[in-house]
């Protein structure tokens, strides 16, 4: 029993001491574990990202770069050398395993992608090719190009110049053919140096004879050409020059200039957004290739534009153009492209001048203007003030969409000319009634014609309206001096007389009064009748003759009702000529019948 317990205990005691090695073993294991997740954490991700799948080099290899695989593989590929060269500056061994491969890879990609894009970008070269479809295309595929910028700079060098220079060509030819072509769908009659608004109406070319050309404006007249600044012709559709000439119609340069500018406008937004997208530009670096592209096109316009404006008389379209320019450049900064406001700043400094240039010409020749060599004069609107007057209304109204200071400016001048020009010519009738009736009728034209257009508060029309009404009142004046001058007088000098206080002077005056009382009662209705038929033969507007005939009456029962206070007086109380007088009640009454009636 004693040596069967001895050798359990030994058996115990080495039991016990194999427990504890097995225990150091595992503590020694757990620690070795812990190493290895620890290691394993980081090694993975290495070796992840340094591992280059065959699905990977096939797909580079093989598969066509328009395919999504090759896209994604591409993107993978990208990360893979990021990553290798982020290694390599840590000196991590294992790159160097992978490098050789990568840059085989590299080279593959990058002379597919090369022969792609410069496809591309040769078919745009082909005739009648709509560039837009190729442009949306290479879009779609935009991270080629940033993938050549970060691995191999020259050949994205390239790639940019052969675009430039492909595009800007595309677009030099088109823009150059379709300005000659529009050219030719242009008016054949245009406006030329003589046709200035203080040139002499001839026989041959009166100016509301009709225009040898169907549908030719004349030249002060605004018609329907400030449709082309309106809403739904300015945005519209261009102008087909092939089409124009086969149905025979023809166009103001203001339409061409629109149509020419507004495909300008559309390219350019486009052209700008695409080169930000696909080549990765912005701001000045942006402008900058904007304009190697657009450059010789936008230098091509300008030559055109200073071209044709240096021979252009017809102010109207010059400032229809000029129109056209602020709402485009408008448009563009809605669209926030910033591309050509130069190339807008440019053109205007070629049309503002030679608009200014025009209205001094047109300002020069009234002030030349000759009234007696205008030949037989009538009294009714020149035909100068009825240029002056359309014209003015034109530029007016056109003006009131994009207020602008130099026009008013320009316009004043105009306006003090034409108003000198029409008293120069006033001067010319011999007597002040046929002067007055002159006068009236040119003030009233120009006044209606403005108000057509122009809004009422503008300077033009109110200017006018005073004109108007001061010349109204002088010749109410006129006309009612000779039928009722006598008694006018009478009024006029003792009211005066009355006023210093001398009414005993009035006594003398029994004989005269007897003489206007018995004058008016028996007269005033023949003289009220030929009076009015004066008034409508003189002016050629209705409305104003009939608000001068009610003017002179009115006037013309004031002075009676202050003939009836001066004969109410002490000295002319007594006299018995005063029963003869009219009642003023009555009198308003007759004249009521007089009143033209609209």
């Amino acid at each position: 029993m004693e040596q069967m317990l001895s050798s359990f205990q030994c058996d115990l005691s080495s039991i016990s001491c194999e427990i504890q090695t097995l225990q150091e073993q595992s503590v020694a294991m757990n620690l070795r574990l812990k190493n290895r997740q620890a290691v394993r954490s980081q090694l993975s991700q290495l070796v992840d990202e340094l591992v280059v799948p065959a699905a990977m080099i096939s797909t580079i290899l093989e598969a066509p770069v328009t395919e999504q695989d090759f896209l994604e593989q591409l993107h993978e590929l990208n990360n893979k050398m990021n990553y290798v060269k982020e290694q390599a500056f840590r000196e991590t061994m294992a790159c160097t395993d992978v490098h050789n491969v990568l840059d085989r890879l590299k080279v593959k990609a990058v002379t597919k992608i090369r022969e792609f894009i410069l496809q591309k970008i040769y078919s745009f070269r082909k005739p009648m090719t709509n560039y837009q479809i190729p442009q949306n295309a290479l879009l779609k595929y935009r991270f080629f190009y940033q993938f050549l910028l970060g691995n191999e700079r020259s050949v994205a060098q390239e790639l940019r110049e052969q675009y430039v220079e492909t595009m800007s060509k595309i677009y030099l030819s088109y823009f150059k053919s379709y300005t000659s072509r529009l050219m030719k769908i242009q008016y054949e009659e245009v406006a030329e140096k003589d046709d200035l608004m203080g040139v002499e109406d001839t026989a041959k070319k009166g100016f509301f004879s009709k225009p040898s050309l169907k549908n030719r404006n004349t030249i002060f007249t605004l018609g329907n050409r400030g449709s082309v600044i309106g809403g739904a012709e300015l945005e519209g559709p261009i102008i087909v020059p092939h089409a124009a000439q086969k149905s025979d119609v023809r166009y103001p340069f203001e339409s061409l200039f629109r149509s020419q500018h507004y495909a300008l406008l559309d390219n350019s937004c486009r052209e700008y957004l695409f080169l930000c997208d696909f080549f990765l530009v912005t701001g000045p670096s942006a402008q900058e290739l904007f304009n190697t592209v657009m450059g010789k096109t936008l230098a091509m316009f300008l030559k055109h534009m200073d071209g044709y404006v240096c021979d252009c008389y017809d102010s109207i379209a010059i400032f229809l153009c000029i129109h056209i320019v602020l709402r485009f450049r408008a448009i563009m900064a809605k669209r926030n492209v910033p591309a050509i406001d130069k190339y807008w700043d440019t053109l205007l400094e070629i049309l503002w001048p030679r608009f200014e240039y025009i209205l001094e010409l047109n300002i020069q020749s009234i002030q030349n203007t000759d009234p007696q060599r205008l030949g037989f004069l009538d009294t009714r609107p020149h035909y100068i003030t009825r240029r002056y007057a359309e014209f003015s209304s034109a530029i007016v109204s056109i003006n009131q969409t994009f207020p602008n200071e130099r026009t008013h400016t320009l316009l004043g001048q105009l306006q003090v000319e034409v108003e000198n020009f029409v008293l120069r010519v006033a001067a010319e009738f011999s007597s002040r009634k046929e002067q007055l009736i002159f006068l009236i009728n040119n003030y009233d034209m120009m006044l209606s014609v403005l108000m057509e257009r122009a809004v009422e508060e503008s300077k033009e029309v109110e200017g006018f309206q005073q004109l108007l009404s001061a010349r109204s009142q002088e010749f109410i004046e006129e006309i009612l001096s000779p039928p009722f001058g006598g008694m006018i007088a009478f009024v006029k000098e003792s009211e005066s007389l009355i006023e210093k206080g001398q009414l005993d002077r009035l006594r003398g005056e029994e004989a005269r009064v007897t003489q206007l009382v018995r004058g008016f009662s028996t007269t005033w209705k023949a003289s009220v009748e030929s009076l009015s038929q004066d008034v409508m033969r003189s002016f050629s507007n209705f409305k104003n003759g009939t608000s001068i005939i009610q003017g002179a009456l009115t006037q013309l029962i004031q002075y009676y009702h202050r003939f009836h206070k001066v004969l109410a007086q002490p000295p002319l109380r007594a006299l018995p000529a005063r029963a003869e007088l009219i009642n003023i009640h009555h009198l308003m009454v007759e004249l009521k019948k007089h009143k033209p009636n609209f």
